[in-house]
């Protein structure tokens, strides 16, 4: 039986859930960083951009249960095909990288310029992701 996008509770409403998701945690991450809680920041920029791109993955009717096959599978379907441009990957694969040491290392500093970095990628990869979602709707 084909997966049909649309059907109730189908790949495109969770791939819009999750979009959504990811703007509620680019929010949280810009009032984070703002208030200067760099730290907070970084793990909401991560998971804003952990969400969209899981939304993508939603479109294929795929779930993963760890963060680096979610990447993974994103960057062999959505990068390496040039859905996305090549340099998201690096961006992104920083942003897991910073996010865990913000969570996970005890002595781990968070700078202003890491944060913010992160922010920046969130906010492009958000904005990559709800503009690829819009072009299957127009489909």
């Amino acid at each position: 039986m084909p997966h049909n996008l649309d059907d109730i509770g189908g790949a495109r409403e969770l791939a819009l859930h999750r979009i959504n998701v990811a703007k509620d945690d680019l929010e949280a991450a810009e009032m984070n960083f703002e208030g200067g809680h760099y730290r907070s920041s970084n793990n909401r920029a991560y998971y804003a951009i952990f969400r969209a791109i899981s939304a993508c993955l939603a479109l294929e009717f795929r779930a993963y249960k760890q963060h680096a096959q979610v990447i993974g599978n994103f960057n062999k379907d959505f990068v390496h095909t040039g859905v996305f441009p090549k340099e998201i990957s690096r961006k992104i694969n920083r942003a897991q990288e910073v996010r865990h040491a913000s969570d996970y290392d005890d002595f781990y500093i968070v700078s202003i310029e890491d944060a913010k970095e992160q922010l920046e990628t969130a906010k492009e990869v958000v904005a990559l992701v709800e503009q690829y979602l819009k072009t299957l709707d127009e489909k």
